[in-house]
């Protein structure tokens, strides 16, 4: 069973309201949390289309929500298009994106996405494609290794941490995320607010070896032309890259009426149960209606 529990619960039923026989989508199944929340609401008529690039996510989830209305496809958001086109759907009424990561992708000891991982520091989504971030850590030049931690990671000691990564290269190459969370602890004063030092130094590797920015860039662009008029767009970002994305991206769209002026955030109450929830931030954008 999913030990990951979805953010924003509430938040994501009540923006996208969903009502049976429609027809939505959750382009970041995961653990299948607002899948479940939203196919529970179609009272069996409609579905929910739900899809991520993880093939362990999928497989799980068609165990997990057996006797729900879900099609399940192991792809890309950047793939709605193509898959909506074979279900012969013309538009659907409602799109949800969680871009973070769930806790069954931190608990496999395997991918490396938990700081304690003595596993290979792999931090791809889909284990299938692109290269392992033990590689990139592997191969990359001092100066580029800074850039992507800086660019990606905001982390302002980007090339203090490039500089000892290469340097333990030589003798022994970072292969793990413990390895590489213990160096960059030595690079990175502890802060007050008990947050990982190492967490900047991962979400940039995590970044930089999944293509993130750019695929949410281009979702951006395609799906508002997914939604039928009225349909809505929720995108649930975990950082200030992505969010100003869906920011800019949401404000400058002129198919799209912004919901949400502010993003919105978990409740104390969630805070206290899921203190993962922390840094999630909401905005919700519907489609216009062609004029």
């Amino acid at each position: 069973m999913p030990i990951h529990v979805a953010v924003l619960p509430a938040e994501i039923v009540q923006w996208l309201n969903p009502q049976p026989g429609q027809i939505l989508v959750d382009g970041t199944l995961g653990a299948g949390g607002h899948t479940r929340l939203l196919a529970e609401r179609l009272q069996g008529a409609g579905y929910v289309l739900a899809v991520d690039r993880d093939p362990a996510a999928v497989a799980a989830a068609e165990q997990n929500l057996r006797g729900l209305n879900v099609k399940v496809a192991a792809a890309s958001y950047l793939e709605l298009s193509e898959l909506l086109a074979e279900l012969d759907v013309k538009s659907v009424n409602g799109i949800v994106l969680d871009l973070g990561l769930s806790s069954d992708q931190l608990a496999d000891e395997n991918r490396g996405f938990s700081f304690h991982s003595t596993g290979p520091l792999d931090l791809r989504f889909n284990p299938e494609e692109g290269e392992p971030a033990y590689r990139l850590l592997a191969r990359l030049r001092e100066n580029e290794l800074a850039d992507i931690i800086y660019q990606f990671g905001e982390e302002r000691l980007s090339r203090r941490i490039a500089r000892q990564i290469v340097a333990a290269r030589l003798e022994h190459p970072v292969q793990t995320a413990e390895q590489l969370a213990t160096l960059v602890r030595r690079c990175v004063p502890r802060s007050k607010d008990g947050i990982d030092p190492a967490t900047r130094t991962f979400q940039a590797l995590r970044i930089a070896v999944n293509e993130e920015l750019k695929a949410i860039q281009i979702a951006l662009q395609k799906l508002p032309a997914l939604l039928a008029p009225g349909g809505r767009l929720a995108v649930i970002s975990f950082h200030s890259l992505e969010d100003r994305l869906v920011k800019e991206a949401f404000r400058s769209d002129t198919r799209l009426n912004v919901l949400t002026k502010k993003p919105l955030t978990a409740s104390p109450a969630e805070l206290a149960a899921n203190p993962r929830s922390r840094s999630a931030k909401l905005r919700v954008a519907e489609r216009i209606a062609a004029s």
